[in-house]
């Protein structure tokens, strides 16, 4: 049973993909295309704020509904992702890699979302 949002293995996947998009981002070419960069990183944060702000919540049903906004901003930024591939700015294998993370991420939420649904418990209030 997790007593914080930061003992989520979904959070931490969460933040390590944040991690990772400041990182990427802060590399030529990218980081001149300052709207795609800052859309890009608005997105990765949001997932993990959401299911920070959920947890914090203390009801079920509110964490529900803040990890189908992080889903939402999960499947964001792969979008994201792709118009930075498009442009030139991710390699293929940079491309793949950042995408299948956050794939893992949004299936990692929606499993987390089932077992909410099924009334497991999860944590408890702080």
């Amino acid at each position: 049973m997790a007593a914080s949002f930061e003992e989520l293995n979904v959070y931490q996947k969460a933040r390590q993909l944040t991690n990772e998009v400041y990182s990427l981002t802060r590399k030529i070419p990218f980081a001149k295309d300052y709207g795609l960069v800052d859309q890009v990183r608005r997105s990765s944060i949001s997932v993990m704020s959401n299911i920070a702000e959920g947890f914090e919540r203390g009801t079920r049903p509110e964490f529900v509904r803040f990890l189908y906004i992080a889903k939402g901003s999960c499947g964001e930024l792969r979008s994201q992702l792709e118009i930075a591939h498009d442009q030139g700015y991710l390699s293929d294998a940079d491309y793949k890699r950042f995408r299948e993370v956050a794939k893992t991420v949004s299936g990692m939420i929606f499993n987390l979302i089932s077992s909410l649904k099924k009334n497991k418990p999860v944590g408890k209030k702080s």
